[in-house]
């Protein structure tokens, strides 16, 4: 591994979990070729999410509770 490139892992190793989310959401951003039939795909979920969030048929969950949960089981 590249000394700088070993440099970024260990930098990232010390992130916090949504900063490491946001890292690699970024990474793969750069490496995803667009694929609009997909993006249009997920961009209906959300909004079907987000409408059943206000209508109060789904329940928002906080992230650092999940991953608690999660790592309980």
């Amino acid at each position: 591994m590249l000394d700088s490139l070993q440099e970024i892992c260990e930098k990232a190793r010390v992130l916090p979990e949504l900063e490491k989310l946001a890292l690699v959401d970024a990474l793969l951003e750069q490496l995803d070729r667009p694929d609009p039939e997909l993006d249009r795909a997920w961009t209906e979920e959300a909004l079907k999410r987000r409408q059943a969030f206000r209508e109060g048929r789904l329940e928002a969950q906080d992230y650092e509770q999940v991953i608690k949960s999660l790592r309980r089981s």
